[in-house]
């Protein structure tokens, strides 16, 4: 009976899960690649929440549309260490439809989703197989579900912007300081070290989704399962399992590393825009595609 409960829990839950066709086909996608390829997505989408949630999370009021604060590209290969990979919101790529221009516009477009999909596709060489995007709400939802994470604060941070003055130190953050750390800029390196702070706290928080203290407690696992549903927008293939099986391949010893980046430049239309160094970038991404571990002297970003 348990065991069968248990079953109709996840059905029940999978069918709670928000689907958007992200993955559509289109002339000349790229192939299949070996591995597996997620895009997660970090929207800035203010959607659902109430006046006082906005002021909770520092969400800064009513902002129209939809912008990415996080796109992730994760590999997970047939044996091996998953590569977790950042791509710079700012990254100077070629959008079709749109020509070049800084990637999170592509986002931004109606059919956003397929757009930003079909732009890292074309600028990696890496088939997608599967996509799941949060936003606020949903993401501090999740950490506080699962009672707060405990994440190593590499330097003091005080962003009134994103509603934090944190310490330096291990400490266990809230949803509203976990979002303020992912969305943080006020640091030296501003969104390089973003993206350090986000990949980091990724690995911090599942490794909580998947200690045995978050598995064998119902008071905490049906919550927090419960919140991920209700929160992540995914492709329309997509179900709850192969979300568990996504956190699972990330829990433990992982490669995380950011784009191969070139330099920066002002561009007309779009100012400051992350460029990326197209060799490396290629050699980098072409170990991906084969289901290799990337070279070591390719690797940038700190864990």
């Amino acid at each position: 009976m348990l065991l069968v409960a248990s079953v109709g829990g996840v059905v029940f839950l999978d069918t709670k899960l928000n689907r958007v066709d992200a993955l559509a086909d289109y002339p000349g996608r790229v192939a299949d690649t070996p591995g597996t390829n997620w895009l997660l997505v970090g929207s800035d989408s203010r959607a659902g929440l109430s006046a006082e949630q906005d002021r909770e999370l520092s969400g800064g009021g009513d902002i129209d549309g939809k912008r990415t604060d996080t796109i992730m590209l994760i590999h997970v290969p047939k044996s091996g260490a998953t590569t977790m990979v950042s791509i710079p919101r700012d990254s100077y790529v070629n959008i079709p439809g749109m020509g070049r221009g800084k990637i999170n516009a592509a986002f931004s477009e109606p059919d956003g989703e397929q757009l930003l999909v079909q732009t890292v596709e074309e600028a990696t060489g890496l088939r997608i197989d599967h996509y799941a995007e949060i936003g606020f709400g949903g993401f501090a939802g999740i950490v506080d579900a699962l009672g707060g994470v405990n994440m190593c604060v590499p330097y003091p941070i005080d962003d009134p912007l994103a509603g934090i003055n944190l310490q330096e130190g291990c400490q266990d953050l809230s949803g509203p300081e976990a979002l303020g750390f992912v969305r943080s800029r006020a640091t030296a390196m501003a969104d390089l070290d973003r993206m350090n702070n986000q990949r980091a706290f990724m690995s911090a928080l599942l490794e909580k989704t998947t200690s045995p203290t978050t598995l064998i407690n119902p008071l905490r696992l049906w919550p927090m399962m419960t919140k991920t549903a209700d929160s992540l927008q995914v492709d329309d293939g997509d179900h709850l399992w192969n979300l568990a099986g996504l956190a699972w391949a990330l829990r433990g010893k992982m490669v995380t590393t950011t784009v191969p980046v070139g330099g920066f430049d002002v561009v007309g239309g779009w100012g400051d825009v992350l460029l990326w160094d197209r060799e490396r970038a290629s050699e980098f991404f072409d170990a991906l595609a084969n289901d290799r571990q990337i070279p070591s002297s390719l690797l940038t970003g700190t864990p």
